[in-house]
């Protein structure tokens, strides 16, 4: 059976309106409009790295009591929590070589012309989210 939601624990949390620590969450699988509509929008045209933040904000489906998860959500969490979540989305929305046949290996190019697998970086053809901190609050 397909998996499409994942729980997480955020390493630090995002500090509510009410003082309350929200930690917990689900994140779904991405689909290709999570990847594909957020390169259309202004904000990532102007700063590319912002498309994480929309992205997370489409497959982050809870966060606490949190509703509705919008990109401001996102752009409120701590550096340690949003590289949290960058790994986890690279983890579950991974390509696996075997997954993809049984013959010999796919080399899928999307387009920016890379081979998906290995180091190659994933997130709506531009690479995987990076999660090296350097992300502010």
């Amino acid at each position: 059976m397909l998996q499409v939601e994942y729980e997480f624990t955020l390493p630090v949390g995002l500090l509510g309106e009410d003082g309350t620590l929200h930690r917990d969450g689900t994140m779904r699988l991405a689909t290709a409009a999570d990847e594909i509509l957020p390169l259309a929008d202004p904000r990532v045209q102007r700063n590319p790295a912002y498309l994480s933040v929309i992205l997370l904000s489409r497959v982050v489906t809870r966060l606490g009591g949190i509703e509705p998860i919008t990109t401001k959500t996102v752009e409120g969490l701590f550096a340690a929590d949003l590289a949290h979540l960058q790994t986890l989305y690279n983890q579950i929305n991974a390509v696996e070589e075997a997954a993809v046949s049984d013959g010999p290996p796919v080399d899928f190019r999307p387009f920016g012309g890379e081979a998906v697998g290995g180091d190659r970086e994933r997130l709506g053809g531009s690479g995987s989210i990076p999660s090296n901190g350097s992300a502010t609050r």
